[in-house]
This record gives C-alpha cells, sequence and structure tokens, in this order.
C-alpha cells in the first residue's frame, strides 16, 4: 500500500533486492518506461503494436488522456511531469494530455467509475490488485504488456503483484520497504545516543520516550492514528512479532491477525502511548500529517516508505540530508526481523477507455523506461534541485533491475551529485520486505484502524478481545465469500 510510499541508493539496493524476493511470494517524481525501443537501446522509440490496413494509424488520430499528475506540493516531481509532458507531445503532437488532480482513494473510485470520471490512467497500491480486478477497475493489458520490448527487465518483485491468473492489469512504477524516518537533530539536542539500524522494539520506545516533549508539542514518535494509513503502519509491528494478515489454505481465506503475535503488537503501541506518552497528544494523524509533523520537527520519528517523509523533510522543511536518518523497522528482540510492509506504486488503465486511449496511455505510462530521454532529464532536474538547493529522493525500490544495465546507468548520475540523498547500506542491508495480503487489505487496515484508536483513546483495553471481534467481523464479511482456486 502506498501512503506516500521510498528508497535507496542502486548500488546499496543490489543486495536489497535479493532479501525482499525472497521474502516475496509474488511477485508518489514519477519514472516510467519508454514507449518500445529497441531491448538493448535506452532511446525511446520502437515498434507500435500492429494496426489492420483498414484502421488508422494511432499517430493519426486526435486522442485525449487525462493523466496521474502529482499533488501539488510536488513540486519538484510536477517539473519532471511536465517535461515528460512536453517530450512525449513533440512526439505525438496529435494526443492531447489532460492533468488529473484527482489520486487514488480506495472510498472514491467506486464513485469515480460509475461517473465514468476516473482519469485515462491512475495511481494505486500494491493491495489493489484483486479489488480494482474483481470489479472491473482495471483494464486487462496484457496484449500491450506482452508486445512491450522491456517487459523482461521489468522488477519482477514489483510487476507481480498486478500479475493475476496469467494477465496483466497495472504497471510498476517503484517500491518501499516501510521503514523508520529519524531526525537525528532531535535526538542530539536531549542527549540521546543514535540507535543501531541493529535496533528493538526497546530502543525505539526508549528512544521516543527520551525525546518526547509533549510541552513543546514534539513527540517522539507519530504512528499514523486515523484513516487505513494507521492498521497500515501498525501492520509492520504484526510482522514483525511473527504475526501474519490472513492464512490461504484448502481454497479458504482466514483471518490470521488475531494471534498472540498481534496482541504483542497492540501493546507495543499501549507503551508508547501510555507508558512513555512518546506519541503525539492529537494522535489522529494521518499521512500528511504525520509526515508534515515529521518535517516541521515536531516528531522524532515516522513510519513510511522511506522517499516521501525524506522528500517533504528536505525540500520543504529545509532539513539537511546527515539529519535524516533511514532505518529500518525494529525487530522485537535482538536477533529477529526487520520486517517491513513491502509495497509499491502502480498504473492502472482505465477499462472505460477506448482501445486507442488504452494505447496511447500504456504508452505514456513507459514512454521514459529504459530511455536516454529519462537519463537526461532526470540529469537535468538534479541540477536544477542544486540550484535552488534542493534534493533529489531517490526510490528504495525502482521498477527496473537495480544490477541492470540501466541501473547503473541511473546510478552513475546520481553517484555526480551531492543534492541526491544517500541511502546508509549498512540500513539498505537490514530491510526484509514483506508483502501485504492480496484479499481485502485495505478494510483489514481499516477494521484495525479502530483498534488502534481506541488503544490510543484508553487505557486497560483487552487487546485479544477487540482482535478477536475484528478477525471475526472481516471473516464473516468478506474472507467466508471467497473461494481460491
Amino acid at each position: 500500500m502506498r501512503y506516500r510510499k521510498g528508497k535507496t541508493t542502486i548500488a546499496g539496493l543490489a543486495a536489497f533486492a535479493l532479501l525482499v524476493s525472497a521474502c516475496s511470494g509474488t511477485g508518489g517524481s514519477t519514472t516510467r518506461t519508454a514507449d518500445g525501443g529497441s531491448a538493448s537501446g535506452g532511446t525511446t522509440g520502437g515498434e507500435a503494436p500492429s494496426k489492420t490496413a483498414e484502421a488508422p494509424a494511432l499517430e493519426d488520430q486526435k486522442i485525449t488522456i487525462s493523466i496521474y499528475y502529482p499533488l501539488p506540493d510536488q513540486v519538484e516531481n510536477r517539473k519532471l511531469e511536465d517535461d515528460k509532458i512536453r517530450r512525449f507531445t513533440e512526439k505525438y503532437p496529435n494526443v492531447t494530455i489532460e492533468k488529473s488532480d484527482w489520486h487514488y482513494n480506495v472510498n472514491e473510485i467506486g464513485i469515480k467509475m460509475a461517473a465514468n470520471e476516473a482519469p485515462t490512467f491512475f495511481n494505486t497500491f500494491a493491495t489493489e490488485a484483486k479489488f480494482l480486478i474483481e470489479r472491473g477497475w482495471a483494464a486487462d493489458i496484457t496484449d500491450l504488456w506482452n508486445e512491450y520490448a522491456f517487459k523482461d527487465q521489468i522488477n519482477p518483485t514489483l510487476q507481480n503483484q498486478f500479475v493475476v491468473d496469467g494477465k496483466v492489469y497495472g504497471i510498476a512504477q517503484k517500491g518501499y520497504v516501510t521503514s523508520t524516518v529519524v531526525n537525528k537533530k532531535i535526538l542530539e539536542a536531549k542527549g540521546v545516543a543514535i540507535p543501531s539500524y541493529d535496533w528493538t522494539w526497546d530502543d525505539m520506545l526508549n528512544a521516543a520516550k527520551a525525546v518526547a516533549d509533549p510541552g513543546k508539542g514534539v513527540s517522539g514518535i507519530a504512528p499514523m492514528g486515523k484513516g487505513n494509513e494507521a492498521g497500515w503502519n501498525w501492520t509492520n509491528f504484526l510482522f514483525e512479532a511473527g504475526g501474519d494478515i490472513i492464512t490461504v489454505a484448502d481454497g479458504k481465506v482466514t483471518a490470521a491477525f488475531n494471534s498472540d503475535a498481534s496482541a504483542k503488537a497492540l501493546d507495543f503501541y499501549n507503551k508508547l502511548r501510555w507508558e512513555a506518552n512518546a506519541i503525539p497528544q492529537d494522535w489522529a494523524l494521518g499521512w500528511g500529517d504525520a509526515v508534515g509533523a515529521f518535517a516541521q520537527g515536531r516528531t522524532a520519528m515516522v513510519i513510511a516508505g522511506a522517499e516521501g517523509p525524506i522528500e517533504q523533510a528536505l525540500n520543504q522543511g529545509g532539513m539537511k540530508p546527515e539529519d535524516v536518518l533511514t532505518f529500518p523497522m525494529p525487530a522485537m528482540e535482538k536477533g529477529g526481523k526487520h520486517y517491513g510492509v513491502l509495497g509499491g506504486d502502480y498504473l492502472v488503465i482505465n477499462p472505460n477507455a477506448t482501445e486507442e486511449e488504452r494505447e496511447m496511455a500504456f504508452r505514456y505510462i513507459t514512454f521514459d523506461y529504459f530511455s536516454d530521454d529519462w537519463l537526461t532529464s532526470i540529469d537535468k532536474d538534479i541540477q536544477a534541485r542544486k540550484a535552488e538547493g534542493k534534493y533529489f529522493i531517490p526510490p528504495q525500490m525502482n521498477y527496473f533491475s537495480v544490477d541492470s544495465e540501466y541501473g547503473r546507468k541511473v546510478q552513475e548520475i546520481f553517484d555526480k551529485y551531492d543534492n541526491v540523498y544517500k541511502y546508509d547500506p549498512a540500513s539498505t542491508s537490514l530491510l526484509d520486505g514483506k508483502p501485504e495480503a492480496q484479499y481485502n487489505t485495505q478494510e483489514y487496515y481499516g477494521e484495525m484502524t479502530n483498534v488502534i484508536q481506541e488503544v490510543f483513546s484508553k487505557q486497560g483495553v483487552d487487546f485479544k478481545a477487540k482482535l478477536d471481534a475484528a478477525a471475526k467481523m472481516m471473516q464473516e464479511k468478506y474472507f467466508d465469500g471467497i473461494k481460491v482456486e
């Protein structure tokens, strides 16, 4: 799932990609693919899908597509997208690009589809494949994918999340393993030692407690407490405690998050709130609230894909790269796994679009993938950011395989500049990604948010009773109706 979900240097990702691939049963500035091109080359171009003699070429038709466009606060990312639009329309002057200000929301997608107001393609999260496919809200792009020259070079750990029953329904942009982003200066100002990357729940709890200053409105950590992102944040601790969201066996999906591991994870949240007084007094924070608090120096730690918080901290909060540290999620105890939710960002084509619009949307999405044009564009973007005192933050995982020739070209560009954020390989080596469940995960997150809010709002909550009730609801309302082939 992405609640602006990010990231690692390409060099550090080589070992990391092996780790997450081992953990994965399947497989927010946007880097994309080239529309065709030779498999060995880097320039855009290549052959378009063949047309019948009677059908006019795609380039000869007037086509309008509405695109997923970065949010208003993503100023630098908008500049990159505007440059891409310019280059795309130079190649395809017959295409009109409309910028959509709608970003995926699970509570709005049904309304958008029913009203035919969804853009030609839109962003979504790793959890959403089955949800969108079952409702007919994601176009089957298998034919377009099979004709795409670079399909075999796309990062399989990410792309396979949107391959269902051999059919392709989405295109990977980038991925992440949920991390803890730490404001080093807040810890140092309080005389708190920076923990080891190989840290534990106790280390997180003690550091958060030591730096929290409620009287000044500064928290030690800001776990998300509203919206589905609250359940998403908490699920990292469920994984670290050895628990799972569901089990799938004998054709059935069974809720598994009412386990002893789940109770341990809830107890840790209880300690952060009531024993350490380390979370914000107004704890009902969504993704933007928590990340904004971090960028403004109002919390020492935030849990997310690292790219988003770092982007805001450096480019909006004025923080320095050396003061923003990316930690793996803490292990429950020494020697344990540093599990973080493995998620990603995807682009899905609207099934209501015409065949011509779908194909042009696919070409737009993949226009910069593996292209020399994108290498030139990103180099210029990093230079422009440097002139403005801004930073470029790479994603943790990109759409391409990190040890590919293209990945090495990207890294060479990053290495030229001191305003490209560098992830510490010592931290990256500890990342251990665990994929989100693929059945009703958003509903599960929402249900867990209700439980978390109760833990944060009053003491003495019976963890097991609340978890059992939540699991029973999910089982009866959702999981009992699923038959797994």
